[in-house]
């Protein structure tokens, strides 16, 4: 018979040895993978939950928003920054101070005062940080920065009215809960705190956040709440405010319509005017306002990232 060949070469000893030793190697791994594995599955099951989310988020800057406990309580405590209310939310199990910083705040130790039935009155401190905010320089027209006595008289007149509507503070719903939408789609094209400069002159601080959009764009109201102003003023141009109960409120600015009136109630998600470049504008877009105790605060905070 004819012996025929494989066309591969008997394995020599080395090869042999390889293979044995390779094979031990393998199964010597095994057992340390599945520790390995095992010991994964056992850290993974040991990571804590993610902490729920909180909103506004705290950020102790000038323009930001300070979380503070006032621990437990059977009724709700009261808390003041000065002599302005601030909000209080929580159970009796755990209260917490929401305080809006004003965007004029110095760097350093702040407090507020807290009232509990049956307890002392006390002092909470805290520590407002240092921030930067940039500068951004805008051309406009030039009526809307330099000012002519009627332009002026105008300005002081808004200005009077509007300190009232910033001093609404009513009773909010317990079950109101803080995060909320944007109110407009679109690109965010200024955001809080800028230093602005408007034809070479320094002016107010940016209080709010603009998101640009086309004009007509609905404005949707980011959490429930009721129109407490409407109006066409100077620098703002068609505006409504909205108030969410605590004293925290709203402001939506350069509109092109407003669709809305005194004292109607809004649920989140309700058309309440259009995008339009009203007022002192470089071009159409939202300015959307948060104030939080009277003082403007950076909507980002209420806002998923």
């Amino acid at each position: 018979m004819k012996q025929t060949h494989s066309s591969f070469p008997a394995p020599t000893n080395l090869d042999r040895r390889s293979v044995m030793l390779g094979t031990i190697g393998l199964l010597a791994a095994l057992p340390a993978a599945h520790a390995s594995a095992t010991a994964k599955a056992k850290a993974s099951k040991k990571q804590p939950a993610p902490a729920p989310e909180v909103w506004p988020r705290a950020s102790q800057v000038p323009g930001g928003v300070a979380r503070l406990s006032l621990g437990p309580s059977a009724k709700r405590p009261q808390a003041f920054a000065g002599d302005i209310p601030l909000l209080v939310l929580g159970d009796a199990i755990e209260w917490t101070a929401l305080t809006g910083i004003p965007l004029a705040a110095e760097p350093g130790e702040a407090s507020i005062t807290v009232r509990a039935e049956g307890k002392p009155e006390r002092q909470i401190a805290y520590t407002v940080a240092p921030k930067q905010y940039r500068e951004q320089r805008l051309t406009v027209a030039p009526r809307t920065v330099d000012l002519s006595p009627e332009d002026e008289a105008r300005y002081v007149k808004e200005r009077d009215h509007l300190t009232g509507v910033m001093a609404t503070l009513t009773d909010m719903r317990p079950d109101t809960v803080l995060k909320m939408r944007v109110p407009v789609p679109g690109r965010r094209s200024s955001s809080f705190g800028l230093r602005r400069v408007f034809n070479g002159q320094s002016r107010n601080p940016h209080s709010g956040m603009d998101i640009a959009a086309g004009t007509g764009t609905p404005v949707l109201a980011p959490l429930p709440g009721k129109v407490i102003d409407t109006g066409d003023y100077f620098f703002n141009g068609g505006t409504v405010w909205l108030d969410h109960g605590g004293g925290l409120l709203t402001m939506y600015c350069h509109l092109s319509r407003i669709d809305v009136k005194v004292g109607d109630v809004m649920k989140t998600g309700e058309q309440l005017a259009a995008v339009g470049a009203t007022g002192r504008v470089t071009g159409p877009h939202l300015h959307w306002s948060v104030m939080l105790n009277r003082a403007m605060v950076d909507p980002a905070l209420f806002i998923a990232a």
